[in-house]
Parts: structure tokens; sequence; C-alpha cells
């Protein structure tokens, strides 16, 4: 047996409070730190009941507690303790019935538990703080056990998924309900086990069936021992995210007219192709496909009519080819088709003709029937070149020499096409340098009145003495300088020169001898303000409107759309006259020449040339001055170089006449001799 000195060393050394209760809940006994920590002595305590240092919350309940320590012998139970402070105490108190001096009584431990509460707190607060977090967060969050069922899931996935309740979702298989391919979970399972986490891309399958795209993370919940039990996921719908980049992918990548793959594609595209011909050693051929009469259509019926012809010829031309060929659009009327593995040239030519064929067959667009053609260029790789910028070059090269030879056909690319192509580019470079420096000239041919057979007007033709190539012909250097656009700088350049030329004659002499010039399609769409500036150039000169003429084609009435309009009529208020060039070889109408209050008619040389020989091109050259005649127009004849000539076109009434009869173009100072010998007495003094 322990002495009772021994156990009153004991009890007053303890850790806890300890306290011995009589039955009636007084306090009979209580060690050191069980006063100590409530801040009373031992006097204090001994003899109270315990109700005192009790809690108001928990006070209420002794009596209860009192009750069933008797009936049961032990019990333990929290409760809280009040310091002589007034400070409360959170405790855990473990006590057990005892026999002292032959009474009931109560041995009670009193441990204090504020640690563990403000622990307990803590993490009370923590897992809140999680919950919060799970429930409330953007991302759709859920924990699964190993075999692949929902444990926990928050609200976002809920109605990620299209679930009413949490409840409809606990227990559904991932691999079964959620996941449209059943093997995606054994992939993402595997990497999770491999490297502890795992991110993948799913299509996941919501309640009513509708696919989305998902992003899942996952990690491993492992216990001590390493082993895994439970899975944590966060899966967010990217499905919105998957389409805008689908549809930035496919609007960088193909063209969003025809869907056709668009230039960057084709390249990409192009490239594939040129690496397995590489491999496989077997050729590859590329077409470069451009529309003929696609500027006319857009000009003459508008820009939603032309967008509807483009959809109708990518139709048209995938029907020509394989699946396994790649047709894109360029831009603009251009497209291109590569033919992997043509192992005969045959094969190539098919296609093209059939391309060919059927774009030359009418569209139906709408109300109109509308007719185009196609000039194609073929290269082949490797026997044409070994990359794919020279590729193109090449297909480029070998279109426009299909164009020259009449557009609706097809050409290959040779080795001198090349050097055609070659030569055209240094041309072009030394055009953009030929104003600069000065090596532009303008020559002046006489127009003759029939009936006098004195002149009276003039022709301003540009001529090009190339530091090099000596005399530049205007067919060579006209249609460049209208395909890079520096025909508007040019054609100003002659219009000035003209017009500084009729201001100095018209001081010199008294007769005005009007001046033409020649003006191209292409400075119409050029420059808008094109007659405010010409006029204001000539009113700095002192000269009128009419003392200038500007001739254009057939082809220019007939496709005339706001930009051409707009000038004719500014030049016709203006009060500069308009003359039809080469009349007869294109396909105006009276009602053009009508329209646009056309002054001269300009026959073209081919209906003079065998105009002794040929009864038709005399009746259809007479039939013209008369035709002119009662519109109110004038005539001039091109390219009369004979007597015989100049006497059936007087005959038949033609007002004026030019070619090498009279003289051929001369320069400034030349025409002014001839204007001298001309006029005669008729000089300004």
């Amino acid at each position: 047996m322990i002495s009772e000195i021994a156990f009153r060393d004991l009890f007053d050394l303890a850790a806890d409070c300890m306290l011995v209760l009589g039955a009636d809940g007084c306090i009979k006994e209580i060690n050191h730190i069980g006063h100590e920590q409530l801040g009373y002595t031992r006097a204090e305590m001994v003899g109270q009941h315990i109700s005192r240092f009790i809690s108001s919350e928990f006070s209420s309940g002794i009596a209860a507690r009192i009750a069933e320590l008797l009936k049961q012998g032990n019990l333990t139970f929290e409760s809280a303790q009040v310091r002589k402070d007034g400070s409360v105490l959170p405790v855990e108190i473990s006590s057990r019935t005892i026999k002292l001096e032959g009474e009931n009584a109560f041995f009670s431990v009193i441990r204090d538990i504020s640690k563990r509460k403000q622990i307990e707190t803590k993490l009370r607060e923590s897992e809140e703080k999680y919950r919060a977090l799970f429930e409330e967060s953007y991302d759709g969050l859920f924990i699964s056990s190993p075999s692949g069922k929902y444990i926990d899931i928050n609200l976002k996935a809920i109605q990620m998924f299209g679930y009413d309740t949490k409840e409809e979702m606990l227990g559904l298989d991932l691999a079964k309900d959620i996941y449209a391919d059943p093997a995606d979970r054994k992939k993402i399972i595997a990497s999770v086990n491999a490297h502890g986490f795992a991110e993948f891309e799913v299509v996941a399958k919501k309640k009513n069936g509708e696919r989305i795209t998902t992003l899942c993370s996952f990690t491993a919940v492992k216990d001590r021992s390493g082993a895994i039990t439970a899975y944590r996921g966060i899966i967010r719908d990217i499905t919105e995210k998957k389409r805008s980049e689908e549809l930035i992918w496919r609007q960088a990548n193909f063209d969003t007219l025809t869907g056709l793959p668009n230039r960057d594609m084709f390249r990409d595209r192009l490239g594939q192709a040129v690496k397995k011909s590489d491999r496989e050693d077997l050729p590859l051929a590329l077409l470069l496909i451009d529309l003929d009469q696609f500027k006319e259509v857009n000009d003459t019926l508008g820009h939603e009519v032309g967008d509807i012809l483009l959809k109708e010829v990518a139709k048209r031309t995938r029907s020509c080819i394989r699946e396994s060929d790649t047709l894109a659009r360029l831009g603009g009327d251009e497209f291109t088709v590569v033919l992997p593995d043509v192992s005969v040239t045959g094969h190539i030519e098919d296609v093209a003709q059939k391309i060919i064929g059927r774009l030359a067959e009418p569209f139906q667009l709408g109300d109109e029937v509308v007719y185009i053609s196609a000039s194609i260029g073929i290269t082949v790789y490797p026997n044409d070149a070994d990359d794919i910028d020279a590729l193109m070059k090449n297909a480029d090269q070998a279109m426009y020499v299909a164009k020259g030879k009449g557009r609706n056909r097809y050409s290959y690319f040779t080795l001198s096409l090349q050097q055609v192509a070659q030569n055209r580019l240094r041309l072009i470079n030394d055009l953009r340098g030929a104003l600069k420096h000065s090596q532009f000239q303008v020559h002046f041919q006489p127009i003759i009145e029939l009936t006098t057979g004195q002149i009276q007007k003039a022709e301003a033709l540009i001529r090009w003495k190339h530091p090099e190539r000596g005399m530049v012909s205007p067919a060579d250097f006209i249609p460049l300088a209208e395909e890079t656009g520096l025909i508007n700088e040019i054609g100003n350049w002659v219009f000035r020169e003209a017009a500084r030329w009729a201001g100095s004659w018209d001081k010199l002499f008294k007769e005005r001898c009007q001046i033409s010039v020649n003006m191209s399609p292409v400075q119409f769409h050029l420059n808008v303000n094109m007659c405010d500036d010409w006029m204001k150039y000539l009113a700095e000169l002192g000269l009128a409107g009419n003392s200038i003429v500007i001739e254009i084609t057939e082809g220019l009435l007939l496709h005339a759309g706001a930009e051409v309009t707009d000038n004719l009529l500014k030049f016709r208020d203006a009060g500069i006259q308009v003359a039809i060039d080469d009349f007869g070889t294109g396909y105006s109408t009276l009602s053009y020449l009508k329209r646009f209050d056309i002054d001269y008619l300009k026959i073209d040389r081919s209906f003079v040339t065998n105009l002794e020989k040929d009864a038709d091109n005399m009746a259809l050259c007479e039939a013209i001055i008369v035709m002119s005649h009662k519109l109110g127009l004038k005539v001039i004849a091109e390219g009369v170089e004979t007597e015989a000539q100049r006497s059936l076109l007087a005959s038949a009434g033609c007002d004026f006449a030019q070619g090498y009869l009279f003289s051929k173009p001369v320069p400034p100072e030349q025409f002014e001799k001839l204007l001298k010998l001309n006029n005669g007495p008729h000089l300004n003094s």
C-alpha cells in the first residue's frame, strides 16, 4: 500500500488538476496545480461547491453528471472552468466514484485542453476554408476512389456535367459514365501512378449526352505506406476555348470565303508534299490557276456576285481532283492545286484540262449568267525546281504564258520561261527608275483634218530610251506599268508633258492644236481624283479643258465601275473630250457612246490597212462614219499609210486621219516645225 505521505506527494506533483468531491459536490481536496491554474489558494477552494468554478454554460448540468457518475462508476466529459480573474479554461474531466470514510465521493482528474481546443478550432476553420474553396471554386473539383468512382465533387463540376445534385454523381464511374472514351481513364491513371501527377484534355459526357472538352489535372493521395487511397482532380470546361482556338486556327489557315486552305496553309501542305516526294521518289505537280475576266465580273456585277462566283469556282475545281490533292486559294482570283504522286504527265494534263473545261461552263449566279475561263501554269518537282519559292515562281511564269497565248489554256514551265521572267523582272526594276532618271520622252503624231489637209490635233505617245536596251517599245513596258501600278505615275507624267507643250504651242500659234493622251483603265482605279488634278494643272497653264482629249478603250466602257463612271463624267463636265481608241475591235454599244458623251471614234488600223482591197472593210468604215455622224461624233482613222487610203476615207466623209502617210510620231521640237509649216502665216506675233 502506498503511504498517505507518498500519495500526497504524487497528488501535489501531478501535471493535471486532481481533486476529491464529496457526494454533495463540494471540494474536499485539491492538488497544487488544481488551485494554481485557476488563480486560487487551496483554502479558497476546499469546501466550495464545484459549480462555483465551472462555467455557467456547464454548471447547470453538474447534478445530472453526478447522478450519471454514481450510476456508471466513471465518466469523462468536456467542460470549462472559470478562473479567479473571470477567464474561461476549457478542460476535460475524468471522474470515478470512490469511498471516503465509508461514504460516496468522487476522484476527478481535470486536464487543461485549451491548446487542443485551439488546434481543433484551427483544423475546423481550415476544413471550413477548404470546403468553401472546394465548393466555390471556379474549376470543377472532385475526389475519386482508386476504382474510379466519385467520393466527393463540388458544385461547379456538378453543373459542368449537367447534374442537379451531388447525390446523383456520387458513385458514378468516371470511365463508364463521364469519359466519352473509357480508355482515357486508363491512360490518365497510368500516368498518375507513374509520376504522381497527370494533365490531359478529355472529351466528357454530360448527363444529357452532350460532349464537352475538359482539361483534367489529377494527383494521387497516398497513405503513410505509399498506397494510393484516392485521386484528387481539377476539371475545367475548355469547350469554348477549344472552339475559339479552332476558329482562330481556321481563320489563320483557311480562306473564309471558300473554306479552302489559304496561302500559309498551302505553303505548309506544299512543303509536306515536297518532303513526301523526296522520301518516295515520286514527282509532284503544282498548278497555278488564274481566272480570266473575273475583274470584269466584279466591276460589272459587284463584289457580292464575285464572291459567289469564287465559291462556285472552288466547288468545280475540287470536283476535278483527288481527295489526296490540295486545292487552295491564294487570294483574289488565284487558286493552286498540288498533285502529289504524279508519275506520268498525262494525269497532270487531264486534271488541268478538266479544270479548264469545268470553269468554261456558264455560271448561273442568281439572275445572272456569267462566263469566265482559266489560265493555268504548271510546274513539276523536282524536275523544275528544288524549293517551294522557286516552284511558285515557275508556276506564275507558266501561267502568264498561258494568258499571253489567249487564255483558257494551260502552259508548262520551261527554262526559257525563266529567262523571259528574269528579263521581265529586270525590266520592271528599270521601269521604276525611268522617270527619276528622265528616260521617258513624249513624241507627237499629227492628226490631219481630211477636208483641209491641216494639222488640227496630235496624239502624245510615250517613248522609253533605255540606257542599255535603247528604245523600248510601249508594247513591252506599258503592260508591266499597269501590272505594277506605275502606270498612274507614268500616265500623269505624259499628261503634264502633253499639256505643257500644248500650252507652249497655244501661245505660239493662232490655231489651237488639240493634244490627245492615252489612258489606261488601271489609271481610273488607282486615282479617283485624276480629273481634279489634271484640271488644276491645265488652269495653271492657262489652258481650257478642250485643249486635251483622252483616249480610252472600248473595254473600259463595257465594264465601267463607279470610279470609271465618275471620272469620265468629271472629264466631260470639265470640257475635256473623250475618244474611243481602236474602235471596232471591242464590244462597245451605242448606249455607252451616248451615256458617256463620247466625242471621237478612232477606226482601228486593222480596218484601214486593207481598205483598197477589201470591200467589207470599206463598208465597215463607211458604216462607222455614218453612224458616228448621226450620233454627233467625229471620226479619226488610224494607220493611214497610202494616198489611196486617205482618198477613200475622205470620200466616205471621215473627219480626221493619222498615220505614216502624214508623219510618224516625232519629238516635240520636230512636231513644232511641222506646225510652223502647217500654220504658215498663222503664227502669233
